[in-house]
């Protein structure tokens, strides 16, 4: 099965790198139907497919106005109200005009960045902030540089393979002379940098052993650090919600479920019979190898697989045993770190290790100071219980997450505008070459189809432009030019930024500490934002462009990351608010601002939306028409877009049996994976090397910087932030769902039943939460259902502050610490954070987060 599931992931990878068969001219030259043909009439009464994050919808439209969105079809008892409110994401919070900030536009070499977020905003027309960007832009390359413009835009852009506004920027910044990006992610920033140098791949993003595999063998599911019934409501594409029907097979099989969580969370109680188990929050290291070190002192573990499968396990024993630093990570030392009965760490052991035992890893663990031990770590005890590559064991590290272990389909992929073109101009200012086309002598734009950036996997994790530093890194950054840091084994220094350019992404909420990163954020001249929203970066830029949703462009996409299950039309449901335009009229039109031509190679002589939508659907299609005994109701374009239905395609029993490294397992030197040993490297000799302080060569428990076991702690409470159950990070933040879950009209914060009597705090309440960084206002939630000792303030709460910095609605990176994971990854720690609570006296500010900012 294994060699058959091989032939096919090979058949299929050359599928989608075959180069698509285009024809570059005129539109009007263009076979079949052209863009003008298909017609782009709206439905004023009546139902329209399309797609989000969180799911197929079909939207239900009376005189131009959404009334409805419900799911398209329904997959398992789990609900997903996520879906229900597509009408607030249209109207609420809206952008209506081009607005510049007031000191901007009156002096934009000396424009007072130290105004940002209080100054006034004033109207502007659409063409004069086109060329006002573009001359600023120009400005700011002349006197310091490509480096000096950073376009980062890290986020969760929203569904669609051409309207994708990420890579939209890129392409212009790449094709008018050069940008500095970012490097990893916020979500899984220490495990992608650690799994490659451990098992060859980054394994956070990639397929899991499949769901029915491991309902037919599996005997015991851990769910550590995860909570899958709330984040598996959303996808990077458009989530297919198998996850849901495949954890609802679970909870009715005889498969014993264990969760590890500081939170009994949705999750938990979603599994009536699951087994909860609370330990310290940071402390899931300590915990796995004290379940290590009992296996190996008792001869329990697998010791073939460990020499057959595995690099560097004999440098990794005498830590273990205490004898490199006199302090042996036995279970006792595990149980006072973890807070958990030392027996009870033996018994989880000896459960795995005498079961066929599948470990899903959530990401939470390793947002933490030294994240990059978790996961390395888990990867340990998964090799010392021998059942990594068996059908039904070892671990997984993305079940939680856009439906991984969901079958892959066999059918069509498609593909996404590419942001990786790079260009000159002559000295008379035309665009001569690119990577991906030139001009021919009449002036016309002859290109080379790459495309694929934005069919598949993380946009933001593809290589877009030479300059980069890590993502997580930003307030640091540009607090700091010039400043030289490790990377994975390489310096990188900081560049001077003066010219921010951000889309699809909303970092005054999602990154740590942010009253340090608003500081950081008044330091450059110029910062543009494209968004929808009046959201809180929005509100601190000095240009903003009024963007469309979703919901207002046609596009397509596909559903499932990891299933690929359906080609999805998303058909323009309502007209474009106000004065909003997409992202790609955006920078088409400056790109007409900025040079001569350029807008000839940015659209590929004109392309419109239809013509890119046609175009990667035919590729598909011409991929699905040329695979024999290929059985699916893919049908042409013109029939597909006139259906407005979903294209479904079906898994194959090679994918429906296929298990994660079940090739290597079969043959570890024919399938090497893809470390410099090509096993599992429990020591790696390439971290040895960087000589790191904070992440020696192979998992080891550091302590955190701030953590409920130290001494002379500088806050009471522990911290946890995780993603939110009725938001996609911040998105829908500004909708109705908030009425579900606010608590005294602010965001909710857990606290246990017995730490809220000690400080008189009632449920309802609303609290003040706080530390030496920051302050927030939330409302208490007084429950059972949190470990003693830690707080639950959930991550995407719009950052609204007062005139004395307090957050007035409960964002929680106003109290997370902005250091990095280690000199490795240089990933976030969100999770590590300390905080005091108390009830808030004196009278509640006013909430402000989702109303306009202030206008000239």
């Amino acid at each position: 099965m294994n060699e058959k599931r091989r032939n096919l992931l090979k058949g299929a990878a050359l599928l989608g790198a075959m180069p698509v068969a285009m024809k570059f001219s005129p539109l009007s030259d263009l076979v079949g139907l052209s863009a003008s043909e298909l017609g782009t009439g709206l439905v004023k009464n009546g139902e329209v497919v399309t797609a989000a994050h969180w799911g197929m919808l079909k939207v239900t439209v009376k005189d131009g106005v959404i009334v409805k969105s419900e799911p398209l079809q329904k997959t398992s008892e789990i609900s997903n109200p996520l879906q229900n409110f597509t009408a607030d994401m249209v109207y609420k919070s809206r952008i209506k005009y081009p607005m510049v900030r007031k000191s901007y536009l009156a002096n934009p070499d000396s424009p007072k960045p130290e105004l940002r977020g209080r100054d006034e905003w004033v109207r502007v027309s659409y063409e004069d902030v086109i060329k006002l960007v573009a001359r600023e832009l120009k400005k700011t390359r002349k006197q310091k540089g490509n480096q000096s413009v950073f376009a980062g835009s890290y986020g969760w852009k929203s569904s669609g393979n051409v309207h994708n506004s990420r890579i939209l920027l890129h392409r212009f910044m790449n094709l008018s002379g050069g940008f500095v990006g970012s490097l990893g992610d916020y979500s899984t920033g220490a495990s992608q940098v650690i799994m490659p140098h451990v098992v060859g791949s980054i394994e956070v993003y990639e397929q899991q052993t499949s769901w029915p595999v491991v309902l037919e063998n599996s005997k015991v599911v851990v769910i550590w650090g995860a909570n899958p019934i709330s984040t598996l409501r959303i996808a990077w594409t458009s989530t297919d919600e198998q996850g849901f029907k495949y954890f609802e097979e679970l909870k009715k099989s005889n498969i014993e479920v264990i969760v590890i969580d500081p939170v009994r969370t949705q999750t938990v109680q979603y599994f009536d019979k699951a087994r909860w188990i609370a330990p310290r929050p940071n402390t899931d290291t300590a915990m796995m190898l004290g379940m290590c070190h009992y296996l190996y002192t008792s001869g329990k573990y697998d010791k073939n697989f460990i020499e057959t499968y595995t690099s560097g396990f004999d440098k990794f024993v005498p830590y273990l045993l205490g004898k490199t630093d006199g302090t042996p990570k036995n279970l006792e030392w595990a149980s006072k770190i973890c807070d958990l009965p030392a027996k009870l760490i033996k018994e989880l052991a000896d459960k795995f290790m005498d079961n066929r035992t599948m470990l899903m890893s959530g990401w939470g663990m390793q947002r933490a100071h030294h994240g990059e031990q978790a996961h390395w770590t888990m990867v340990t005890l998964a090799a010392m219980l021998g059942q990594i590559g068996l059908p039904g064991g070892g671990f997984g590290l993305s079940y939680h997450y856009s439906n991984g272990g969901a079958p892959t389909c066999k059918g069509g992929v498609i593909g996404g505008i590419n942001s990786s073109s790079v260009g000159n101009f002559d000295e008379q200012g035309n665009f001569i070459g690119t990577a991906f086309g030139e001009f021919d002598s009449h002036g016309q734009f002859i290109g080379k189809a790459a495309k694929g950036a934005a069919g598949t996997g993380q946009s933001w994790l593809q290589k877009a432009t030479k300059y980069a530093f890590p993502v997580a890194r930003i307030a640091d950054a540009l607090l700091n030019p010039g400043k030289v840091i490790d990377h994975n084994g390489k310096k990188i220094t900081y560049p001077d930024i003066d010219f921010i350019y951000w889309v699809g992404g909303n970092p005054l909420v999602h990154h740590q500490d942010i009253n340090t990163l608003v500081k950081a954020w008044r330091k450059p001249r110029t910062i543009v934002v494209n968004d929808p929203y009046w959201t809180p970066t929005a509100k601190m830029a000095d240009i903003v462009f009024p963007t469309t949703t979703q919901y207002e462009r046609n596009d397509i996409t596909m559903t499932g990351d990891y299933s690929n299950m359906n080609i999805v039309p998303m058909k323009q449901v309502v007209a474009k608010f106000a004065e909003a335009r997409d992202d790609y009229q955006i920078f088409s039109d400056l790109c007409k601002a900025y040079a001569d031509k350029l807008v000839l190679a940015y659209t590929e002589n004109g392309k419109t939306e239809f013509d890119w939508i046609k175009e990667y659907y035919d590729a598909a299609y011409a991929q699905v028409s040329s695979t024999p005994d290929l059985v699916t109701d893919m049908k042409p374009f013109e029939e597909f877009w006139a259906e407005n239905k979903p294209v479904n395609f079906a898994s194959t029993p090679e994918s429906d049996a296929w298990v994660r490294f079940g090739e290597f397992r079969e043959d570890p030197i024919l399938n090497a994976i893809g470390t410099p040993s090509g096993l599992i490297e429990i020591y790696s000799e390439t971290i040895a090397a960087m000589k790191y302080d904070d992440c020696k060569a192979h998992p080891m428990w550091f302590e955190p910087i701030e953590w409920l076991g130290m001494k002379n702690k500088p806050a009471e409470f522990h911290m946890l932030s995780p993603h939110p159950t009725d938001r996609l990070h911040s998105q829908l933040s500004n909708t109705a769902l908030r009425d579900r879950y606010a608590v005294a009209d602010r965001e909710p914060v857990w606290i246990n039943t017995k730490d809220a009597k000690k400080k008189g705090i009632k449920n309802g309440d609303l609290v003040r939460v706080y530390n030496a960084r920051g302050e927030v206002l939330a409302g208490a939630v007084v429950s059972d259902d949190i470990k003693e000792g830690v707080v639950k303030l959930d991550e995407g709460a719009w950052y609204d502050p007062d005139a004395s910095g307090l957050c007035k609605n409960g964002c929680p990176n106003v109290l997370t610490i902005d250091i990095p994971t280690s000199k490795l990854a240089n990933g976030n720690i969100s999770h590590t954070a300390l905080v005091n609570i108390e009830k808030f006296k004196g009278k509640a500010p006013e909430l402000t987060a989702f109303k306009d900012p202030k206008f000239a």
